[in-house]
């Protein structure tokens, strides 16, 4: 009896050493798991109150957010690529972006749109400073006019027809397809703010998008009846316009790539196997107008890279250049922001987020330096060059 007690005791108490043992195990790793990634991300998911403490670390982007705002692009296509290795979304926080936001948050909306001209040597992460800003964009109830990638239009349209409008060509899939990147984006907001049109828009004898409409109805419009499309966001973009003049909400034009508009040519043929050039394109016009400062509370976020001219415009990076005489007359005045190589701190957190993610899984002595100077401290070499360690 004595012998079967103690024996009963002693199970008990080894059971609760165990279950202690495990806790204290569970607790030190959960603890290690917590601070270990401190060094190279942060928790501070809100972009507004993100300042010189968070920079050089990742934060998150909700999958329900990403999915939201770049389904319909705005990512290079191997970053893309790397976020599903990854099963997370994570950007770096960097100088220039941050600055940029601050920037923004300074703005006195009641005068003329500023614009911002993003730019930088290929791989730097121009697109990705982009997409920070539209996170915060979309954080802070701006009426987000996204372009994911300007040169696509111009290189490689879905289809083209011609327009109504002589000499020009349209692009009506890929305009429906922005429509619906534009919904994706705004749907919510714009039920919010509960916007009308202005007049009447008559499409056909049968057809037409009255007065006082609400602008998701002339949206939904132009994604139905993909003829009409681009006519559709013309009228849009003219219709935000005006309901930012009038204060009745803020809009942020946030496009990549913008300076294949102002290219000297498309590879887009007409009949007569003749190149066009992107002012007879329909799509060209309503985002040269709408990214011009005749109106206010707004703000345009625009990337020019070398990556969207052809070959033998690829000289500089320079927006002087990219731009070319005309469109760099029509942005100016603008405030240029320039992106650069990761600097050391930079560098090293993402080394430290590789590892996390097992990008990278061997690190021999000197990886570091050596990775360091194969790659420049490029962040589009440092993913290229690390995809087989």
């Amino acid at each position: 009896m004595f012998l079967r007690s103690s024996l009963g005791r002693i199970q008990h108490l080894t059971q609760r050493h165990i279950k202690t043992t495990a806790a204290a195990s569970e607790m030190s790793d959960s603890l290690r798991s917590t601070l270990v990634p401190n060094d190279y991300r942060t928790v501070e998911s809100n972009i507004a109150a993100q300042t010189k403490l968070h920079e050089g670390k990742f934060y998150t982007i909700p999958p329900v957010v990403k999915k939201q705002l770049f389904s319909g692009g705005g990512f290079p296509k191997q970053f893309e690529n790397q976020l599903k290795t990854f099963t997370e979304t994570c950007l770096m926080i960097r100088e220039p972006a941050l600055q940029l936001i601050q920037y923004i948050q300074n703005t006195d909306f009641s005068k003329p749109t500023a614009r911002y001209v993003i730019y930088g040597e290929n791989g730097v992460g121009k697109s990705l400073a982009l997409a920070h800003v539209i996170h915060y964009g979309y954080q802070n109830d701006f009426v987000l006019v996204h372009v994911p990638w300007v040169p696509n239009w111009m290189k490689r349209p879905k289809e083209i027809a011609n327009a109504s409008q002589e000499g020009f060509i349209d692009l009506p899939f890929d305009a429906a397809a922005w429509l619906l990147h534009f919904k994706n984006h705004n749907s919510k907001l714009l039920e919010k703010l509960d916007l009308k049109t202005s007049k009447d828009y008559i499409w056909s004898k049968r057809e037409s998008t009255p007065a006082g409409s609400t602008l998701l109805e002339l949206v939904e419009h132009g994604i139905a009846r993909i003829k009409f499309a681009s006519g559709t966001i013309m009228n849009l973009l003219e219709e935000l316009k005006l309901h930012a003049t009038a204060s009745r909400c803020k809009v942020m034009v946030a496009i990549d790539g913008y300076n294949a508009f102002f290219h000297p040519e498309t590879r887009i043929l007409t009949d007569n196997k003749q190149r066009v050039s992107p002012d007879r394109i329909t799509l060209t016009q309503p985002f040269l107008n709408i990214t011009r400062y005749d109106w206010i509370n707004g703000v345009c976020v625009l990337v020019v890279d070398k990556i969207g001219m052809t070959e033998g415009f690829m000289e500089s990076y320079m927006p002087r250049y990219l731009l070319g005489r005309t469109g760099f007359e029509h942005l100016d005045p603008f405030v240029p922001v320039r992106i650069e190589n990761y600097n050391d701190k930079e560098f090293h957190t993402c080394i430290q987020y590789y590892l996390d993610r097992h990008w990278i899984q061997k690190t021999p002595d000197g990886f570091e330096e050596q990775l360091k100077h194969m790659s420049n401290k490029n962040p589009y070499s440092i993913m290229q060059l690390t995809r087989s360690l």
